[in-house]
């Protein structure tokens, strides 16, 4: 696939089903995470992939929040089977260290481009996903239960898997009136 082509008609895929990337295919998917753009090499990020069993945890983890947050049945069993919308996650955590010359905020970023990244692979490869947040990435259950420290961020969790619907092959061409400016 061209990758303009790629970039001009990039969608995201909500609902996903088996396969998932794997083998192969999901080391491309990470290791195109580890080219984001890095100023001063910090490699701000780490990868949690959870597929199987790891997709079975992370939804008790949900519901425990949900429980433990206090946020009523209807929001728990929404928490519980929120996982089970994609074969495949890839929680993405921005590692966020001190450094005299790389801002925090511009380490949450290059995590972000990590995670456009991997959906781009995905997608030349015959898969597709989604990249949603929330409430969820700042839960302080949600936090400890993926090992992050108090610095990191989690900047989102990319659901992965084999789109259900077609995507159209060229979307809209946006209107760019209101959002660029020449100096």
């Amino acid at each position: 696939m061209n990758a303009l082509k790629l970039l001009l008609n990039r969608r995201s895929a909500s609902r996903l089903t088996i396969p998932a990337p794997e083998g192969h295919e999901l080391k491309n998917i990470l290791a195109a995470g580890m080219r984001a753009p890095d100023h001063g090499a910090l490699r701000p990020w780490h990868f949690i992939v959870m597929y199987g069993e790891g997709i079975n945890k992370f939804s008790q983890l949900l519901e425990k929040a949900a429980i433990e947050g206090g946020l009523g049945k209807e929001v728990e069993e929404k928490a519980k089977n929120a996982p089970y919308r994609a074969p495949m996650i890839i929680t993405v955590i921005a590692k966020v260290v001190e450094h005299t010359k790389v801002p925090a905020w511009e380490q949450v970023v290059s995590a972000g481009c990590a995670v456009h990244a991997m959906q781009m692979a995905a997608v030349v490869q015959g898969f597709n996903g989604i990249w949603r947040s929330g409430s969820w990435t700042e839960d302080p259950i949600v936090r400890a239960g993926l090992g992050c420290e108090e610095n990191d961020k989690i900047v989102g969790f990319l659901y992965l898997g084999t789109p259900e619907l077609k995507t159209p092959a060229k979307v809209a061409t946006p209107d760019l009136t209101n959002v660029v400016s020449y100096f």
